[in-house]
């Protein structure tokens, strides 16, 4: 079975936390939810779950034993259990993955829109090289001349697209495998995040969506009563950012030196800025799960920008690009066949 999307664990969390905090049991609210389900897949995985906490009386176990959840959403639920705070933790869950899922979507939907530009230049381009140049040499044949310089480069370019396709074709495979391999392992994603690092631009952004990740995260374990080395150790969970986990480290050794978490965040460089203030601010009110959740929000609103501000530039420049690529193919062949047919 597949993994649940952060859209899908987060509605199933908010349900829960309606659930529980309509003073309804988390084995009455299964029978309810699955009562209510339509599809047999979700039906399954509710009875499943149900008969399970009809034996351990404990959501923890029943979703733990389905192993098709998150072990931070599994942490989580078990430490709400223990502490009585179920409901507050379920709802937390529930606003955590929906950051997860707003974070995700804003990646998506910066590389998908220059990905279907990038392959239109591509088809445009290859069809005039391929289709349109010929045409143009014929023209040329038939006025008792041919084509020369860039513009006979660009058609041998066109016959060499035209005469190996296969090859080329084999090549758009291999380039589409190795993006469908860093897009969807593990391993790709770290390679491609190690190659995103050397830009500035990048690095900026991978930066801000992990300090969001573990904002939320904080805030979440903070507010269920856990003292800040416990949160931490949950929360490096959540982290698949290797020069980000440096500086987890780093702030969890600085805590265990004694130093305060706010003190840490700020000395560690995971929090700079207005963020180490309110974290300050934070542990001097004794309200530091409502920083970490404002911090976070902060940080998503600081990664939407920012790819909406790149999206604003790409639109118009790969337009812009495209429109010139075009237009130089064209005039290569069309100054020079203006001229002969002046000539004539």
């Amino acid at each position: 079975m597949k993994p649940f999307s952060n859209m899908e664990l987060s509605s199933f969390c908010g349900q829960i936390a309606l659930i529980l905090k309509s003073g309804i049991s988390s084995m009455e609210g299964l029978t309810i939810m699955l009562e209510d389900a339509s599809l047999p897949e979700e039906k399954s995985i509710l009875e499943s779950l149900l008969a399970n906490m009809q034996e351990t009386g404990s959501l923890y176990q029943a979703l733990d034993s389905a192993g098709i959840y998150p072990s931070y959403m599994l942490h989580m639920i078990q430490i709400g259990e223990e502490t009585g705070t179920l409901d507050e933790v379920m709802e937390s869950l529930q606003n955590h993955y929906e950051r997860e899922d707003s974070i995700s979507k804003s990646i998506r939907n910066s590389i998908t829109y220059p990905m279907i530009m990038t392959a239109m230049m591509v088809v445009v381009i290859v069809v005039l090289l391929v289709k349109v140049m010929p045409i143009f040499n014929q023209v040329f044949i038939q006025l008792g001349s041919e084509m020369t310089g860039f513009s006979r480069a660009l058609m041998n370019v066109g016959n060499a697209i035209n005469r190996y396709s296969i090859a080329f074709i084999i090549l758009l495979a291999v380039i589409a495998g190795l993006f469908f391999y860093g897009t969807r392992t593990s391993s790709g994603r770290s390679m491609f995040r190690s190659l995103g690092y050397k830009l500035k631009f990048t690095r900026a952004i991978f930066e801000e969506i992990a300090a969001c990740r573990f904002a939320s995260g904080m805030a979440l374990t903070l507010s269920s009563g856990l003292n800040p080395e416990r949160s931490m150790e949950l929360v490096t969970s959540l982290n698949d950012d290797p020069v980000f986990q440096e500086k987890i480290d780093s702030c969890l050794e600085k805590i265990n030196q004694g130093d305060d978490l706010s003190q840490a965040l700020f000395q560690s460089g995971m929090f700079t800025g207005v963020y180490a203030r309110m974290a300050s601010i934070g542990a001097k009110t004794g309200s530091m799960d409502q920083v970490m959740e404002q911090v976070a929000g902060l940080y998503q609103d600081d990664i939407d920008t920012r790819m909406n501000n790149v999206l604003a530039v790409l639109e118009p420049t790969l337009v812009i690009m495209l429109s010139l690529i075009v237009g130089v193919i064209l005039l290569s062949v069309m100054l020079p066949l203006m001229g002969i047919m002046s000539s004539l």
